[in-house]
């Protein structure tokens, strides 16, 4: 099967990243659809121009959105599993916070991402108001700005597209991704007050080396404990992270990303950091961070936006 899926889903991690989430002005859907096939073009002329930078983009739809574009006959169904973000209380909050459009843009290099990102926002900008803008940056060897390497769970190669990509399960939607996103703010004052030994009880895994403890010897609210989950046969639930840490001297964090071929992984993970297992075990980073956006959308393939209205 030809690629079909949008770069950005499964491509390498790059030194910079931008979120930006959008909402569709009212009366603009039919410009809407119209701008959104132009963007296609506009990405694959950025890549051109500027290859070897690693540039990517993903363009994908918020799930209370979906049912107000304009399709073509034929191209308006929606995909299977799509469904509003999943807000929950427990040990801490995760807030809902729809947004109708996310780009998500990436590369090497700050000046590529953000012309990128001004020529897409030019083709859209009659249609749609900024919500929210996230300049994200590679921290040292690819660290949480806890100090802890991010991502090792992280499926490598081939195996990326197996995780993050719909297959023909839903067919029309296949090579799409469903996207979860939320923008944490860390309590770093209150993380540094804890010794080496705290830091790495609360992951379940060394800080300096990266070496994840034997599972004999992880806290039950380990954050590896907790994220970590196996399905009733043994395999282990999956997500592809595409999270980075942004910041200013001001306020600092993680925006984490998660592309799946379902949605559900994500949701599971969610509620075992925060709901716990049956005997109230949670994920004592949460005690570290905070939620305060949370937003579900789905990233459909290449043909889709052809589709358009």
């Amino acid at each position: 099967m030809p690629a079909n899926y949008q770069s950005g889903t499964v491509a390498d991690a790059t030194s910079d990243a931008l979120f930006i989430t959008l909402n569709v002005k009212p009366g603009y859907e039919h410009q809407l659809s119209q701008a959104l096939k132009q963007t296609q073009k506009i990405i694959v002329t950025s890549q051109q121009k500027f290859s070897g930078q690693s540039l990517h983009a993903v363009i994908a739809i918020g799930s209370e959105y979906w049912d107000r574009l304009s399709f073509s006959e034929g191209n308006s169904s929606r995909p299977a599993l799509l469904t509003s973000f999943p807000q929950l209380h427990g040990a801490a909050n995760m807030p809902s916070t729809p947004a109708d459009l996310l780009l998500h843009l990436r590369s090497n290099r700050r000046d590529i991402t953000f012309q990128l990102a001004r020529e897409l926002l030019a083709e859209l900008s009659d249609t749609v108001e900024i919500v929210e803008e996230v300049s994200c940056f590679r921290y040292l060897d690819a660290r949480d700005l806890t100090g802890f390497v991010d991502g090792t769970e992280n499926p490598q190669g081939d195996h990326k597209k197996e995780v993050a990509l719909v297959g023909e399960e839903d067919a029309f939607f296949a090579q799409g991704s469903y996207i979860h996103l939320q923008r944490y703010v860390h309590d770093l004052n209150h993380w540094e007050r804890l010794s080496l030994k705290e830091q790495e009880d609360t992951y379940g895994r060394t800080k300096l080396d990266n070496i994840e403890y034997p599972s004999a010897e992880k806290s039950l609210t380990a954050h590896t404990k907790r994220a970590s989950l196996k399905d009733s046969e043994g395999n282990s639930l999956e997500i592809l992270r595409h999270s980075m840490p942004y910041g200013s001297v001001s306020e600092a964090g993680l925006l984490f990303a998660s592309y799946c071929r379902t949605p559900e992984n994500f949701t599971l993970m969610l509620k075992s950091m925060v709901e716990g297992d049956a005997h109230g075990h949670t994920d004592h980073l949460m005690q570290f961070t905070s939620a305060v956006t949370g937003q579900s959308f789905f990233a459909p393939s290449l043909d889709w936006f052809s589709k358009l209205k």
